[in-house]
C-alpha cells in the first residue's frame, strides 16, 4: 500500500514537472532571443571597427559594412601600435593567471577551515567573512589602505590581491567542503595521523575540482575585465592591462600619442591620422573575444558554482 501511494506522488510529481510542447517552444524562442540580444553586441562592435571613419563621421554608426563603407585603417594603426598593445596584453595575461592562482589557494583555504564545524572560531570568522557582503569600507579607506599603508601604488600587486578573496567566493567554497566532503572521511585521516595541511592537499582538493574550476573562473573573468584598479593606482604606462588601456582611450583619445610607436614621426600626426571611433571599437573586440570563446566552454562550472551558492550550510 505503501509503495503504491509513493508510486503514485511520484507520478503526480513528474506530471507537474512535464512541460507542454508548445511551452517549451516558447521557452526556446525566448532564450534564442535572448542569446541573439548578447552575442550581437560583439558583432555590432566588429562591424563598426572595420568601417571607414569618416562613413562613421559622416552617417553614424551602421549595421551592415558594403565594400564602400569597408576599411581596416583601425586594424592596421593597431597593428602599427603593437608594442604598446602587447605590452597591455602581456600585463593582463600575467595579472590574470597570478591572481586566479594566488586567489584559489587562498579562498579555498579560507572555505575549508570555515566548513570545520570544530573550529572554535568558526562562528566569528563566519561573521568577519559575511560582513564585507553588506558592508563596504568605501573607496577612500581603500585606498588609504592600499596606497598609504600597504604602498602598493604603481606597482604590480596593486592589479593582483585587492581582487584576490571575496566573502561570495568564500562562501560558495565553504558550502561546498561542507555538503560535499564527508566528515567521516576528516576523521578516518586523522586517526591515520594526517595533518590538517595533508588532509586539504591529498584528499580535499582532490575531489574538490568542481568547486576548484568554479572559483578559477569567477577570478579569472573579474580580473581579464577589471580597469578600475588600473585607474585608480597606476600612473606608470608599463604598468596598464589592456582593458584599463581601453578606457584610458575611451576617457581620451590622445592616450596612444604619447606612445607613438607607429610609422607616423610626431604625435600631432599621429593623433591627426588616428581612426578614433573605429580603433575604439577594434580595441574593445579585441578586448572581449578571448573572454567571450572560453566562457561556453566552462559555462557548466558557472552554473554549478551558482548551485552550491544557493545550498544553505
Amino acid at each position: 500500500m505503501a509503495k503504491e501511494k509513493k508510486q503514485h506522488l511520484n507520478e503526480g510529481v513528474t506530471r507537474l514537472n512535464r512541460i507542454k510542447p508548445a511551452t517549451n517552444a516558447i521557452f526556446n524562442v525566448f532564450f534564442l532571443i535572448v542569446a541573439l540580444a548578447c552575442f550581437l553586441p560583439i558583432v555590432f562592435i566588429f562591424v563598426i571597427s572595420i568601417t571607414d571613419n569618416d562613413v562613421i563621421r559622416r552617417q553614424g554608426y551602421q549595421l551592415f559594412v558594403t565594400a564602400e563603407t569597408f576599411s581596416s585603417e583601425a586594424y592596421k594603426y593597431l597593428w602599427g601600435q603593437r608594442q604598446t598593445i602587447l605590452h597591455a596584453l602581456w600585463v593582463s595575461v600575467y595579472v590574470t593567471f597570478l591572481g586566479t592562482v594566488l586567489g584559489v589557494a587562498l579562498t579555498t583555504l579560507m572555505g575549508y577551515v570555515l566548513s570545520r564545524r570544530e573550529y572554535r572560531l568558526n562562528g566569528f570568522m563566519a561573521i568577519v567573512v559575511f560582513i564585507p557582503m553588506i558592508f563596504g569600507g568605501g573607496m577612500a579607506a581603500s585606498y588609504m589602505v592600499n596606497s598609504q599603508i600597504l604602498h602598493l601604488r604603481d606597482t604590480m600587486w596593486i592589479l593582483i590581491l585587492p581582487l584576490a578573496v571575496s566573502s561570495f567566493n568564500v562562501t560558495i567554497t565553504r558550502t561546498f567542503f561542507r555538503t560535499t566532503i564527508p566528515d567521516e572521511v576528516i576523521e578516518s585521516a586523522k586517526i591515520d595521523g594526517a595533518s590538517q595541511f595533508t588532509i586539504f592537499s591529498r584528499i580535499v582538493l582532490p575531489i574538490s575540482k568542481p568547486v576548484l574550476a568554479t572559483i578559477g573562473l569567477f577570478l579569472a573573468f573579474g580580473y581579464w575585465n577589471d580597469w578600475f584598479q588600473a585607474q585608480l593606482y597606476i600612473s606608470s604606462d608599463n604598468l596598464r592591462s589592456l582593458q584599463a588601456m581601453l578606457n584610458a582611450m575611451q576617457n581620451n583619445l590622445a592616450y596612444l600619442t604619447k606612445n607613438p610607436t607607429a610609422l607616423l614621426s610626431t604625435a600631432s600626426d599621429l593623433k591627426k591620422n588616428m581612426p578614433q571611433e573605429s580603433v575604439r571599437m577594434a580595441i574593445a573586440f579585441v578586448v572581449a573575444v578571448p573572454i567571450a570563446c572560453v566562457y561556453p566552454f566552462f559555462q557548466k562550472y558557472f552554473i554549478s558554482g551558482l548551485t552550491v551558492g544557493a545550498v544553505k550550510g
